[in-house]
């Protein structure tokens, strides 16, 4: 069985970042890929707030760069899903793509988090062309126009007024004819006035053509079906962190986030870590992701070095 000092699960920015700082620590990481290589991030197009690209970055570039730099600095970088663990054993024991067994002495669990969408066929035809779930990523693109939001919760109330300040009118589309929001955050909303908030409303099909979205069809609690005219369409109905997985001996929250120990990135099981999404809740941005990465690696190497 291969032995492996480091392992990273996962290939977004954190992982990649981790795999960097980790060979520079000379502790020959291994990173497997997962069934998205690159993450969340090569869902959308141009990244304009990733710190050195004055002229903005295409996502899938600056992926494909991270793993090339990880690649040259000797990270094994591999293509395969880690389909079961054990943390009861040491070294830790690690199945991928339901097979090959590995086992290794530290984990860096960056699988990332994923966006919940509606579902709807033309949603999934329109996605990075006009439907994103990440305004604080995507709302640059839609000043001086019109968007949606879909969502009720906190969530949605800040996206919208995040979007408020870039767009020329946001429509809220909300399926219950009451916010979820804090209270704080609902006073924010209806005293900003250029967000509208469409009630009782569920969205039909996102309506677009070979340019991207230029509306939405929904449909009232009461049957009636009227069109919005909009260029961008954001989902806010909240995000999936994938660590069912290792869920049995990580602890995580309520929502499924991995908890870590204070601005660290360990976990409640010594010698596995968790950076990225997987463990961040609240900003869920690329240069949180990477730092969150750097910060993995250098703990994984403190444990190892002991």
């Amino acid at each position: 069985m291969e032995h492996i000092k480091c392992l990273i699960i996962g290939g977004g920015p954190a992982g990649y970042t981790a795999a960097i700082y980790a060979s520079r620590a000379a502790l020959s990481p291994v990173l497997y890929e997962g069934v998205e290589p690159g993450g969340q991030l090569t869902t959308t197009t141009v990244i304009e707030n990733f710190p050195g690209f004055p002229g903005g970055v295409d996502a899938n570039k600056l992926m494909s760069d991270m793993r090339e730099q990880a690649a040259g600095l000797g990270a094994d970088i591999r293509r395969g899903v880690v389909t079961s663990v054990n943390f009861d054993v040491r070294p830790f024991r690690v199945t991928v793509d339901s097979e090959v067994e590995v086992e290794a002495d530290s984990v860096i669990i960056a699988t990332g988090a994923t966006a919940k969408y509606l579902g709807l066929p033309s949603e999934r035809k329109f996605r990075g062309m006009g439907v994103s779930a990440c305004a604080t990523c995507d709302g640059f693109f839609y000043r001086r126009k019109d968007v949606a939001v879909v969502g009720g919760g906190d969530t949605a109330c800040e996206e919208a007024t995040y979007l408020a300040g870039l767009c020329r009118k946001v429509y809220m589309i909300v399926r219950r004819d009451v916010l979820r929001a804090s209270e704080a955050m609902q006073e924010r909303v209806k005293k900003t006035e250029n967000i509208e908030i469409l009630w009782n409303c569920n969205t039909r099909e996102v309506l677009g053509d070979e340019n991207g979205v230029t509306g939405a069809r929904l449909e009232r609690k009461n049957g009636e079906v009227f069109d919005i005219r909009i260029d961008g369409f954001f989902l806010a109905i909240g995000h999936h962190p994938v660590s069912e997985l290792f869920s049995k001996w990580v602890k995580t929250d309520a929502e499924g986030y991995i908890v870590t120990d204070g601005v660290s990135s360990r976990t409640n099981v010594e010698g596995v870590f968790a950076a990225g999404d997987v463990q961040d809740p609240y900003y869920r941005q690329a240069v949180n992701a990477a730092a969150s990465g750097c910060r993995a690696a250098l703990d994984a190497e403190k444990y190892l070095k002991r």
